[in-house]
């Protein structure tokens, strides 16, 4: 926890980032999901049985920094998610985060939903 901490403390917004990268094939993953909005893989450090994300090929930096026209956008990152969770499985429920700013945990500034599931999530989270 310590380590998620000081690396959300130490994250700062602007240039490339690690999800650019993926979006643009310089970085593998273990893909789910891509259409031309989206695109879903598996988390390398899951906190969960199962835990993806699904991340907008438009980079926004934070969901505050989010303008009207992204509704849809980020409208759409739900549906992705529904569907990719049903896909794996998870039909007895699933929880989605969305990390936004340094206190909100957030390491990587380009939007991005967490999807965990596979055990039953705790309340509250941290």
């Amino acid at each position: 926890m310590a380590a998620e901490t000081a690396k959300a403390r130490n994250a700062q917004a602007g240039g490339d980032t690690i999800f650019g990268k993926i979006i643009r094939k310089e970085i593998p993953c273990d893909l789910l999901y891509e259409d031309d909005k989206c695109i879903a893989f598996h988390d390398i450090q899951p906190q969960a049985p199962t835990h993806f994300l699904v991340v907008p090929k438009k980079p926004i930096a934070q969901l505050s920094k989010a303008e009207d026209s992204d509704a849809e956008l980020l409208g759409h990152l739900l549906i992705v998610a529904k569907k990719c969770a049903l896909k794996l499985g998870l039909t007895n429920g699933y929880r989605l985060v969305l990390n936004e700013g340094q206190d909100g945990g957030q390491s990587v500034y380009h939007v991005h939903l967490h999807v965990c599931g596979g055990r039953q999530m705790l309340w509250p989270p941290g």
